[in-house]
């Protein structure tokens, strides 16, 4: 079982992605589920989500505590909560920023985990770019597909354009392969890391 948790704040979308995740699995065949934690239900509070994804039915309702991967929507969450408790060894960070992980002062992460388990990718950038809203979520599933290799981009795409039809759908689509493409690029180079 593949194991995700998100963290952001309330209004950046952290539900949908996670549901989003689930849909691009499920149409993979495989099955999936996805589901909220919220703390305090207002707009900017933390939140949040987690998604599983198995090629047998998954019965564990719990949250996730030992995830294979986290997506962090929100970099100022970093320093505040403790984001990385319980990450798998050999597990996958991705974090909303156009900040590298040293300037984001989680270098000896990135020693820990390796360079390219380890990625930011400035999803609220490419999402105002292509939506012209900074809403980060369907960017990073983007590069959560990149950086994992979990779900391929097509399901990723597909499951943005059944939750979001119509011109938001293709724009929240643009913005996914953005961060796909930056992602893979990021990955080759690892130079770019601490």
């Amino acid at each position: 079982m593949f194991q995700v948790r998100i963290h952001g704040r309330g209004g950046q979308g952290v539900v949908s992605a996670a549901e989003m995740l689930s849909v691009a699995a499920f149409d993979e065949g495989r099955f999936a589920q996805a589901f909220p934690s919220f703390g305090s239900e207002r707009m900017g509070a933390p939140v949040m989500a987690f998604c599983r994804i198995d090629t047998r039915e998954i019965r564990s309702r719990e949250p996730v505590m030992q995830p294979d991967a986290l997506i962090i929507q929100d970099p100022t969450l970093l320093h505040q909560v403790d984001l990385f408790s319980g990450l798998a060894a050999g597990g996958f960070i991705l974090i909303n920023s156009r900040r590298s992980a040293e300037e984001l002062g989680i270098a000896e992460l990135a020693h820990g985990i390796g360079h390219d388990h380890l990625c930011t990718v400035p999803a609220s950038d490419l999402a105002l770019k292509h939506t012209g809203r900074s809403m980060p979520n369907a960017a990073l599933l983007g590069g959560f597909a990149a950086i994992t290799g979990q779900l391929h981009l097509d399901s990723v795409t597909k499951a943005i354009r059944e939750k979001f039809p119509g011109k938001v759908g293709e724009s929240n689509v643009a913005a996914a392969e953005a961060a796909y493409e930056h992602v893979m690029k990021e990955r080759q180079s690892p130079a770019t890391h601490a």
